[in-house]
C-alpha cells in the first residue's frame, strides 16, 4: 500500500521549479524523453527524466499549470535509525516523524514549500470478522449512517457536508451572475477541500468502529447509479458529494488494520424492513413496516439491511442496480433536495 506524507522543507526551490517548468513545456512541444535534449536547462538529469516522462507521454497535456520536482527512488537515501531522508540531486536532508515501518520510499515530489514523500507500506492480512458494519451512504442529511446489527448501535456522520454544499452553491451562483467566474472557481475548490476533509473524518470513524468491534464493513455496490433517471435536484446532490470519494477513503483506511470491505446489492435497502424483510413505507427519513410494525430512521434501517445482506460475488452477471438503471429505479428516493483537504495528509488523520 502506498501512502504519501507531507513535510515542510524550508528551502527556496524557485530556480529549480522554473527550470522544471521550461522542461515540461519543452516536453509537451517536442514529446522528447531524452534527458540530453534538455541538458541546457541545467536541471539534474534524475529530475529532468521524470518531468519528460510525465509530460511527453501525456497526450492531453497542453500547458503546464502546477509543476513539482520529482525525485525517483534511486536519488533518495533513507536512514531509519536517525529518521532522516537525503535527496541527493537537490542536496537536501529532511527529518521525518511519520511511521517507520515502510519498505521503501517510492519517490518524493517537491514544490516551493513542501516535500511529498511517497512510501510503500506492507499490507496486513485481512482479519476474520465476527460480523459486519453496514454503511448507508446518502446525498441528503448525514452522508453516512453506520449500523451494527449485533448491538443495534447506530452512528450518524457527516451532516455538515450538506450545509457546506448548500452554502457554497448559493455563493457560486451569485458570483457567476456577476461574471466573477475565477472567484467562483476558487470557492468551488474551497468547498471540495472542506468536503474531502469531512469524508476523511467520516471514513476514519467508520473504520475505527469496525476495528474496535472486530468487524468488517459492508457498502452498497453503486456502480451505474449515475445513469439512473432521477430529478435534477437529486442528480446535483449525487454529483456534489461523491459516493466514490468516501468509498475509496474507507477502503484504503481499512486496509491498514486488515479490515475487509465487502459490497452488497443495493436493491430496496431503503424500503425493506430490517426486522421481517418485508417492503415497508419510507417517507423522507422515516420508515414504517406495515407487516411487523417496526418504526425506524430510514437510513438506520438501510444500514442494518446492508450489514445483513450476502456479499456481492464477482461472478454475478448483473446486479439490480445495473438492471434497474434503465428503468429509473435504484432503490434510492427519486426525489431528493439538497438540504440539509487543504487536503489532509495520512499522518494528520
Amino acid at each position: 500500500m502506498i501512502l504519501t506524507y507531507k513535510i515542510k522543507h524550508g528551502k527556496d526551490f524557485s530556480e529549480e521549479l522554473n527550470k522544471a517548468r521550461q522542461i515540461a513545456e519543452f516536453a509537451i512541444k517536442t514529446k522528447s524523453i531524452i534527458s540530453r535534449d534538455v541538458k541546457q536547462f541545467g536541471l539534474k538529469s534524475a529530475i529532468s527524466n521524470q518531468i519528460l516522462r510525465k509530460y511527453s507521454r501525456n497526450s492531453k497535456a497542453k500547458d503546464v499549470h502546477k509543476i513539482k520536482l520529482t525525485v525517483p527512488h534511486q536519488g533518495i537515501k533513507c536512514n531509519n535509525e536517525d529518521r532522516t531522508i537525503t535527496i541527493t540531486p537537490l542536496k537536501l536532508t529532511l527529518n521525518y516523524y511519520f511511521r517507520n515501518d515502510f519498505d521503501k520510499i517510492n519517490q518524493i515530489e517537491l514544490d516551493n514549500k513542501f516535500a511529498y514523500v511517497s512510501i510503500n507500506i506492507p499490507d496486513n492480512d485481512l482479519i476474520e470478522p465476527n460480523g459486519y458494519l453496514g454503511v448507508d451512504r446518502n446525498t441528503t442529511g448525514h452522508i453516512a449512517v453506520a449500523g451494527n446489527p449485533e448491538t443495534g448501535k447506530i452512528i450518524k456522520l457527516g451532516k455538515e457536508a450538506g450545509h457546506v454544499h448548500k452554502k457554497y452553491s448559493k455563493t457560486r451562483k451569485n458570483l457567476q451572475k456577476k461574471g466573477k467566474n475565477r472567484k467562483a472557481k476558487r470557492i468551488k475548490n474551497r468547498e471540495s477541500r472542506i468536503v474531502k476533509d469531512i469524508n476523511h473524518k467520516v471514513a476514519r470513524k467508520i473504520v475505527q468502529e469496525a476495528k474496535d468491534n472486530g468487524m468488517g464493513i459492508k457498502l452498497e455496490y453503486l456502480n451505474g447509479i449515475r445513469n439512473a433517471k432521477s430529478s435534477k435536484s437529486f442528480r446535483y446532490s449525487l454529483n456534489s458529494w461523491s459516493f466514490y470519494q468516501l468509498k475509496t477513503m474507507i477502503e484504503y483506511k481499512a486496509r491498514l488494520p486488515g479490515i475487509p470491505v465487502a459490497y452488497v446489492d443495493p436493491y430496496n435497502t431503503s424500503k425493506e424492513c430490517s426486522r421481517c424483510g418485508q417492503i415497508g413505507n419510507r417517507s423522507g427519513k422515516s420508515f414504517k413496516c406495515n407487516n411487523c410494525g417496526h418504526v425506524d430512521h430510514a437510513d438506520a434501517n438501510a444500514s442494518f439491511n446492508i450489514a445483513l445482506r450476502p456479499v456481492f460475488e464477482e461472478g454475478i452477471d448483473q446486479l439490480y442496480v445495473d438492471r434497474d438503471a434503465y428503468k429509473g429505479n435504484t432503490g434510492i428516493p427519486e426525489e431528493a433536495t439538497l438540504g440539509t483537504m487543504a487536503t489532509l495528509e495520512p499522518h494528520m488523520l
